[in-house]
């Protein structure tokens, strides 16, 4: 306890904080409080990455599949998330809501070559505008025409098809929640902007900045993308849900690795 008084006493003199404020602060952090060993200053909810080619429903995912996995972030390393979501931005209808996550330098440049590779795996030559072969009722019109509140409407329409959408193929459990994480208005248009923030959330989820921060290897982070993207094999050779609901790998587990080989090499 003296040591703890003595450090939040330094804390105050370094910071020019009230000591009373920091006082606060230290209690709601918990028993262990920013004294403690390997106590998180805030911490971090990792939201569970959701296979994006599953049958539509609503039922939670249950634990993270990457919990523990917090030491590096795609979009600012040593951020907690806590205070990335309070970041804001006012443009394009993503100002409504926690939405300032933007990628910049070699981040961006990675997080765009994985899209693509996503979208090589999942949506095909339609893109942006893709939709899942398997929906009878499509979309009245093209996905980047509409607003996300007119593609949860068609979805509420069209029940009992599968909804997977965009270049991504977000599925509607996964659209809604990662829509409320970044706080986008649902008066905002589905573009292809967009979708890519949203999948830049799931690389998050999926350990991209942890791999290239050097915190998880190759191999692990390539299997953490294929439980969300079912068009990915594992290190099995096959999808992490082959053979579930129709789904497969659409590439080898050897095409897969020299992918990401090319664009993260070395």
């Amino acid at each position: 306890m003296r040591r703890q008084i003595l450090a939040l006493a330094l804390l105050a003199v370094c910071t020019g904080l009230p000591a009373a404020a920091l006082a606060q602060a230290v209690s709601l952090l918990g028993e262990g409080g920013i004294f403690g060993a390997g106590s998180a200053l805030v911490p971090v909810r990792h939201a569970p990455p959701v296979m994006q080619d599953a049958p539509d429903t609503d039922e939670g995912a249950g634990p993270s599949l990457f919990a523990g996995r917090e030491g590096a972030s795609l979009f600012a390393p040593g951020t907690p998330r806590a205070e990335r979501m309070r970041m804001r931005e006012g443009r394009n209808g993503l100002g409504h809501g926690p939405a300032g996550l933007r990628l910049s330098g070699t981040s961006a440049f990675f997080a765009a070559s994985v899209r693509d590779l996503i979208a090589r795996a999942e949506a095909g030559s339609k893109g942006y505008d893709a939709v899942q072969h398997g929906a009878r009722i499509p979309p009245p019109r093209r996905p980047t025409e509409m607003s996300i509140a007119e593609i949860y409407a068609w979805i509420k329409a069209t029940p009992r098809q599968p909804h997977a959408i965009g270049r991504y193929q977000f599925i509607p459990s996964t659209l809604r929640r990662l829509v409320n994480e970044l706080g986008i208005d649902e008066r905002t248009r589905f573009s292809p902007e967009v979708q890519d923030r949203l999948a830049d959330l799931l690389l998050e989820e999926a350990g991209m900045g942890a791999f290239l921060a050097g915190s998880i290897d190759r191999r692990s982070f390539m299997n953490n993308l294929a439980k969300i993207w079912a068009g990915f094999p594992n290190s099995s050779g096959k999808s992490h849900y082959h053979g579930y609901a129709g789904n497969r790998a659409t590439m080898t587990w050897a095409q897969f690795s020299a992918k990401i080989d090319s664009i993260f090499p070395g």
